[in-house]
């Protein structure tokens, strides 16, 4: 199991990411001051650094500093948004800079990318019915292969990432094609009728009037991450 330190010396901040990286499958510890992210980080093992550089005691860049010779992989999450800031920070030895405020979706998918370029990202979700492994893009239902296209694949993993959220249709357009919404909703509505009639979800993707769509699943059926 991928384990992460989120430093944040803001606690509704950090409360928020240690929920939604922990509903991803991931382990979460938070610190929120500098020296109690190095004492942290002498007493266990972390696969991840999500690192504030405004912190009490001892700022997120002397953090840095102590985190470099370990090798252990860090991006920076902080509201010093100038060119100077980032190329500090990634001169320093970090792998990503995230500038606040940010969407927690981006989030997720900057981890992701961090801990596949150090081998370390999740291979396999299991969801419902379904197994879906990320390495090789291919989802199964009661193991039995589904073909899905790229962008309905994409539309699938946007959906369990935000499970039981109501999702605008400008914004699923905007996450899975990549352009402003133009208000015909029709590129939305046929990808997501192909998708719940391929995996049978006519009852878990639901539409939400004058909103979009809504992956609905029940406490009992969580997302395990397996690496």
């Amino acid at each position: 199991m991928i384990r992460i330190l989120i430093v944040e010396d803001e606690k509704p901040i950090s409360d928020l990411i240690r929920i939604n990286l922990t509903d991803a499958g991931y382990t979460c510890d938070c610190a929120f001051d500098g020296m109690t992210a190095v004492n942290k980080l002498d007493e266990s093992k972390y696969d991840l650094v999500l690192l504030d550089i405004l912190l009490p005691e001892v700022d997120g860049y002397e953090v840095m500093e102590y985190i470099r010779p370990t090798g252990i992989p860090v991006i920076f999450l902080t509201a010093k948004s100038s060119v100077g800031d980032r190329v500090k920070g990634l001169k320093l030895g970090a792998d990503d800079y995230l500038v606040k405020p940010f969407e927690i979706v981006e989030l997720l998918a900057r981890v992701e990318a961090v801990l596949r370029r150090y081998g370390l990202s999740q291979t396999m979700i299991r969801i419902s019915d379904l197994t879906i492994d990320t390495g090789s893009r291919l989802v199964k239902k009661e193991g039995v292969e589904i073909p899905l296209t790229k962008k309905e694949y994409e539309l699938l993993l946007f959906f369990i990432r935000n499970k039981n959220i109501a999702l605008f249709r400008d914004k699923i357009y905007e996450k899975i094609w990549g352009g402003d919404f133009i208000g015909d909703s029709r590129t939305v509505d046929l990808h997501v009728q192909r998708l719940r009639k391929k995996l049978g979800w006519e009852h878990l993707i639901k539409a939400v009037y004058k909103v979009g769509y809504r992956l609905e699943i029940e406490n009992e059926a969580i997302v395990e991450n397996i690496f």
